[in-house]
């Protein structure tokens, strides 16, 4: 039996571009032919039309777009098989298909079996499940195919059991969160050893929306051995060859050593990676934030420069006469640490024109959140204006914390088009400056050791309103991700007054959420696709 030569081919494509994404599949398959022969190429799922397509699979074009991008593969007739992802109309409806191209024509398709539908995923409200055989032969091997969830659920593969096969094939667009790569590892190696068969998995690489897609493509033999790895957050090609029931690699990649057992690694850099294809697919100039001298948005304006370069990215400082000379101070210097282009506008005219202007309907009324709420919008008019003017995005600050509680102002500080910390605790978001800072030291020293503030009232700290962040965030991450009651979670040991609080505080801002702009997902649930609560309910806080 001769060898097979197979390249895993992780990549970024773009959701809709499907021509775009034809081109880009033919050029790196020609790209790896220029490098070394090659007899197949496997690329990630949905390839063609890049993943998740969401509601573009109800366009009435999309079989034509999708046939011309298959007749541009067929008609380069390249000497290698091509393995792509698309999607597939069929009499009982649409599949989520792999199809193998080679010397001109379409040799053979599998159509995914089994559709996730929980947490990002919503496969059956588009797709059906595909029925047929998964195993193939090509050049005196046995292969088969599988797609994504065929390896999570297991019961297309365990079926290839009773099959001779010499390589499983599996194609993914896997997004990332924390502990993500650790579980894919620990799965593609117990369906190996399970049916007793060597799999090669290829994974989407890059963000889409609020997901990061970080690639981890990998090739392991029958015994669960790791053979070849991709590195996380970039495109990658690794070469594998298939000989005598074993796959065998030249291939020095891995998974880069940064990330070796450091999750803040990884997370930050997931972060870095949803910025910059939020700002780029989406053809912004740059961005702009509102930089405080507090830790929220000093971790964001790293994020948005380590993404984008200092040339892209504005800082605008917004005082007012509660800003301390201290915030004043440390947000002009890691301005200046980091290059970018800083402004400082001050908000106490604009202020006091609108409280002019509300004088006759405030009249009578003691001070209360309004006119905290008055200072964030006058902000967010000020942000905004900008992003108008330059054509850049506005990068919000919330955290998952804050997002959580509500502890934001509707079309102030959620005024934006991304928030890049929206999934990022607030514990979360002091390791990953500290992180940040072993790189290079470019927030201040003094924005990670004063207590959080809003600056929005005399003397005001974060823990004048909220439990300490190291108790709230427990409580938000057993409620939010677990899903726990407020009785389980006052079983753990909690004071039952501040759960309550606490979760009173999440269900009556829910919205809020569903106005704040989208965030990128780095843990296991996340607002937006992953959560979804209904604003108007009856449910009771309790069991």
């Amino acid at each position: 039996m001769s060898k097979l030569n197979i390249a895993l081919a992780q990549l970024n494509p773009l959701v809709g571009d499907i021509d775009g994404n034809a081109q880009l599949v033919l050029q790196v398959a020609r790209d790896i032919l220029a490098e070394k022969p090659c007899d197949l190429v496997l690329f990630p799922e949905l390839t063609l039309c890049g993943y998740p397509p969401e509601d573009l699979l109800l366009r009435d074009s999309l079989e034509g777009r999708i046939q011309r991008a298959l007749d541009l593969l067929k008609a380069a007739n390249l000497p290698c098989a091509l393995i792509v992802g698309y999607p597939k109309r069929s009499a009982g409806g649409l599949l989520n298909v792999a199809g193998i191209i080679y010397e001109g024509k379409l040799l053979f398709e599998y159509a995914k079996r089994c559709l996730p539908n929980y947490q990002v995923f919503d496969e059956k409200r588009y797709f059906v499940p595909g029925e047929g055989k998964a195993e193939f032969d090509f050049k005196g091997h046995r292969l088969a195919l599988s797609v994504c969830e065929d390896i999570w659920d297991g019961r297309p593969l365990e079926e290839l059991c009773a099959e001779s096969i010499d390589l499983v094939l599996n194609l993914n667009a896997s997004p990332f969160h924390q502990g993500k790569q650790a579980e894919r590892e620990s799965l593609v190696k117990k369906r190996a050893q399970a049916i007793g068969a060597p799999i090669v998995y290829v994974n989407q690489v890059g963000a889409q929306d609020e997901l990061v897609f970080d690639g981890g493509s990998m090739a392991v033999n029958a015994d669960g051995s790791l053979v070849a790895r991709s590195p996380l957050l970039r495109d990658d090609v690794i070469h594998v060859s298939l000989e005598a029931g074993s796959l065998h690699t030249e291939s020095t990649n891995s998974i880069d050593a940064r990330y070796a057992n450091d999750h803040l690694a990884v997370t930050y850099d997931a972060l870095v990676v949803g910025v910059r294809d939020y700002v780029n697919k989406n053809g912004f100039k740059g961005v702009v934030l509102g930089l405080s001298g507090g830790i929220d948005s000093a971790l964001t304006l790293a994020i948005a420069v380590d993404a984008l370069g200092a040339d892209r990215v504005q800082a605008v400082m917004m005082p007012f006469r509660y800003t301390s000379q201290m915030s004043k101070d440390d947000a002009s210097e890691q301005a200046r640490r980091m290059g970018v282009k800083y402004h400082s506008i001050g908000i106490e005219g604009i202020y006091e024109s609108f409280m002019q202007s509300l004088g006759p309907v405030f009249e009578g009324s003691a001070v209360d959140k309004t006119e905290e709420n008055l200072q964030a919008r006058s902000r967010g008019v000020l942000l905004m204006a900008i992003s108008n003017k330059l054509g850049y995005l506005v990068l919000t600050t919330g955290n998952k914390s804050e997002m959580s509680v509500g502890y934001a102002t509707l079309y102030g500080d959620m005024a934006g088009g991304l928030d890049v910390l929206k999934d990022v605790p607030k514990i979360q978001v002091f390791e990953l400056s500290r992180f940040r800072n072993t790189r290079e030291e470019v927030i201040p020293e003094n924005v990670i050791t004063r207590p959080p503030s809003a600056e929005l009232a005399p003397d005001q700290v974060d823990s004048d309103s909220l439990p300490p962040y190291e108790i709230l965030d427990e409580v938000l991450r057993l409620y939010v991700e677990e899903d726990q009651s407020a009785e389980a979670i006052i079983g753990r040991g909690f004071d039952a007054v501040d759960v309550r609080r606490v979760l009173r505080m999440v269900d009556i801002n829910e919205y809020k959420r569903r106005q704040a702009p989208v965030g990128i997902r780095i843990t296991r649930r996340a607002f937006g696709r992953d959560r979804r609560y209904p604003i108007t309910n009856g449910w009771k806080i309790g069991d």
